[in-house]
């Protein structure tokens, strides 16, 4: 088969690799639709994340069952079906308590950091551990050429925003203020689920395209180098908002949220976050800030999210407007490593 491997930092290939074969009686073999390069694939890219070279990337792909094994159950060959980013067992306290993206058991597509990690869906085939526990079939209620986004971008957007404000009592949601720090297509799925609820949204990046984007969508752009905090602190009466999101995964924008949110104010970051991180601790303290880190547990969330993704899909269709032939991706890393688009879909 024809599959995508990482050769170093800033390098791929388009290279001949064997079709992978059902190992554990739990697994199914995909061939793979269509397939997506996220930002996060950019870490390991750009060398912010040093990984061992060869390994196939690719975590948000929809396919068509090729093959189960024979412990596989509720999926069948011939099912359209869309994964999540990680494998998960489905049997485990974590799984049974849909904090999926902890299952001890996990297995992460497109990455090769540990024992943990396996070859991803930017090929011609791809194989699924837990096939029952990690394939959900193509729903009717989204185009199937938007199903790419359930595999990681929305859900994880949908967990930024919805942890703490699907918590805030109805009649209070349309007042909460929410601040998105990266404007990225992660930042526009959390951008697209704030404003489902709420109705004062700032957007923050030093991309202005990714900000025409987000206003587009009814946020409130600000460009990164024009002082942000000034401005959202002007409009909340030298508040703060009650809610930042962190969705880059530096250090920076963690910071910036702590300086965006009001005392007694929530942080929601989802962005990866590489480097150790310096937190002024008496500043927390004293602003009562609570903060909600980590990996979205998408098989967990994936109903409510998609959920949400029906009432916002004619707002984030454009994500999946750009696609290219999978044995372009040399060319298409590049663009989407250069921000000239906010995401790519390969296309075999």
């Amino acid at each position: 088969m024809r599959a995508v491997v990482f050769k170093g930092v800033g390098q791929i290939a388009v290279e001949d690799r064997p079709v992978p074969k059902i190992i554990q009686p739990t697994d199914a073999i995909l061939k793979v639709k269509c397939s997506a390069i996220c930002g996060s694939d950019l870490h390991w890219y750009r060398g912010h994340m040093s990984l061992p070279t060869g390994f196939i990337p690719g975590h948000e792909f929809v396919g068509v069952v090729n093959e189960v094994g024979n412990d596989v159950k509720d999926i069948y060959v011939g099912d359209t079906v869309v994964a999540s980013f990680s494998a998960q067992c489905g049997n485990c306290f974590y799984c049974k308590k849909r904090m999926t993206s902890c299952c001890p058991s996990n297995f992460l597509f497109g990455n090769s950091a540990d024992s943990r990690s396996i070859d991803g869906g930017q090929a011609e085939y791809v194989r699924v551990p837990y096939a029952d526990a990690t394939l959900v079939r193509a729903p009717t209620s989204i185009p199937e050429n938007m199903l790419v986004l359930m595999g990681d971008i929305f859900p994880t957007g949908y967990f930024a925003a919805s942890r703490f404000l699907k918590h805030v009592p109805e009649q209070e949601r349309r007042q909460t203020s929410v601040a998105v720090v990266g404007c990225g297509p992660v930042g526009i799925c959390a951008i697209a689920t704030a404003l489902h609820w709420c109705d004062t949204v700032f957007a923050i990046d030093m991309v202005p395209e990714r900000l025409a984007e987000a206003e587009r969508l009814g946020a409130k752009p600000l460009l990164l180098t024009a002082d942000p905090a000034a401005t959202i602190m002007a409009a909340t009466g030298n508040r703060g908002v009650d809610v930042a999101l962190e969705i880059v995964g530096t250090p920076d924008a963690l910071y910036l949220c702590l300086d965006l949110v009001r005392p007694f104010g929530s942080i929601s970051s989802v962005g990866v976050q590489t480097a150790p991180l310096k937190l002024d601790g008496p500043s927390i303290y004293g602003k009562n800030i609570t903060i909600a880190w980590g990996k979205c547990p998408v098989r967990g969330i994936f109903d409510e999210a998609l959920d949400c993704l029906v009432k916002v899909q004619n707002k984030v269709a454009f994500l999946c407007s750009r696609t290219m032939k999978m044995e372009d991706s040399v060319e298409a890393y590049k663009l989407f490593n250069e921000r000239k688009a906010h995401k790519i879909i390969l296309t075999l």
